[in-house]
């Protein structure tokens, strides 16, 4: 059953059948959906973008104002698009952590809420749907044709959303890029943290750079987020690439198929960002400036002992003749051995590398260092010990700092749960 019931008011034309209806729905959600919906919103737009029948705003406006008070139990939402009228509603139905969703509303009017939905929301939530029908109308349309949105229509939502979210304010702070002396000028990298963005769940908050059908920040919101970081680190979001994680060491080589899944890329175009995702998994950046090639890397624990780091130097040297000698590598914040912890059976490996990635070993659940470990595989694998930055033998930028320990800067798995955030580590080549 619903958690929450949303009725839509946009377009019903002031006219006393009209208001009738309306109430009757108000009244009938209250007496009907009172012991299963704890929260009850009439959705209100004050602005013509609300709705495609441009006649219908000063009608709205004026069939509100004509209502008696409303029932208790009721709350009006009134932003100026139906994407901030959304939006708000969103935000009011997380901080009570409800999924469970019913909308009321014209059947004219249901195609271009389900887009809305479908840009604002995720698979977290869930949706039904109930027609409320003005009787005061004489031309409703066929309903094949109810249920197709027109690409003009589809630009104008999408454009409504982005337009919305651009204007919202940065959270917890300045977006802040964290980079590496290590890297010449001839590219441009980083590694985010949580500050800057519009992300609002306190797991999420502010610049998550992940949206999955598990969390509740939609694919806009990351965009959003991403776009934000484009531009203050100088490079193209639609040329803008970030791996699939699989935890484990595929590769793929930019301008070859890409696979389903993978946790590194390598590329030598100009002007094309590549990315690895974190949040206590370490991402890794690679930059060759003899060759002009550059690469990045998930590196959890798995993909550490399965040498995704050597992978990914070993794409770089076959596809584009680099040579070990000058390949530069940064590793990106992740969690430290003072809060990852493994079954010893998995700590195993680590130690069996070097005990000394390995803390109470003999312990069910030894810590383990996964950071040592890769400079270990690195420079056992030809990178020499002076290329590699980002732990406690670097100059590091608080780029060795555990993600775990520092909630006010990074986004961690281990300390957050399911519905973490995520930060990444970025390249390209300067065109």
């Amino acid at each position: 059953m619903a958690e929450a019931v949303l009725i839509d008011s946009f377009g019903l034309k002031s006219n006393s059948r009209s208001n009738c209806v309306l109430l009757k729905a108000l009244k009938a959600v209250q007496n009907f959906h009172a012991t299963n919906a704890k929260f009850l919103y009439l959705m209100h737009c004050h602005n013509l973008k609300c709705g495609n029948d441009l006649e219908h705003g000063d009608n709205e406006l004026e069939m509100m104002n004509s209502l008696p008070a409303l029932p208790g139990g009721f709350e009006i939402i009134s932003n100026s698009s139906m994407a901030a009228t959304l939006y708000t509603i969103k935000q009011k139905l997380d901080e009570n952590n409800v999924s469970s969703i019913k909308i009321m509303t014209r059947p004219q009017r249901r195609a271009l809420m389900e887009v809305f939905i479908d840009q604002l929301f995720t698979d977290v939530y869930h949706f039904e749907f109930e027609d409320l029908v003005d009787l005061g109308e004489n031309h409703i349309k066929d309903s094949t044709e109810l249920n197709v949105v027109t690409n003009q229509e589809l630009e104008e939502i999408q454009d409504d959303i982005k337009t919305f979210l651009r204007s919202l304010p940065g959270l917890k702070g300045e977006l802040t890029i964290l980079t590496s002396s290590l890297i010449p000028d001839s590219f441009i990298h980083g590694f985010t943290t949580r500050t800057g963005g519009i992300s609002y769940i306190p797991t999420l908050s502010s610049f998550n750079l992940f949206s999955s059908t598990k969390r509740r920040d939609p694919k806009a919101v990351v965009q959003e987020n991403l776009r934000r970081l484009a531009q203050a680190a100088g490079f193209d979001p639609e040329k803008f690439h970030r791996i699939k994680t699989d935890h484990a060491n595929g590769v793929w080589i930019m301008g070859k198929k890409e696979p389903e899944s993978y946790d590194g890329i390598t590329t030598n175009q100009k002007g094309v960002t590549i990315a690895a995702l974190g949040a206590d998994c370490m991402p890794l950046i690679f930059a060759d400036p003899v060759k002009k090639a550059c690469g990045v890397a998930h590196s959890g624990w798995k993909g550490t002992m399965l040498g995704v780091a050597m992978a990914t130097i070993n794409a770089l040297v076959a596809e584009y003749d680099c040579h070990l000698e000058d390949i530069l590598v940064v590793m990106g914040p992740s969690v430290g051995p003072c809060c990852f912890t493994l079954p010893r059976d998995s700590a195993k490996t680590f130690y069996n590398l070097d005990p000394q990635c390995v803390r109470l070993f003999d312990s069910p659940n030894p810590y383990v260092d996964i950071r040592r470990a890769t400079r270990i595989l690195l420079e056992r694998g030809g990178i020499l010990p002076q290329n590699i930055k980002g732990d406690s033998k670097s100059d590091s930028q608080n780029l060795d700092l555990c993600t775990s320990c520092h909630p006010d800067m990074f986004f961690s798995h281990v300390r957050d749960g399911n519905n973490f955030g995520s930060q990444i580590g970025f390249i390209l080549i300067r065109e």
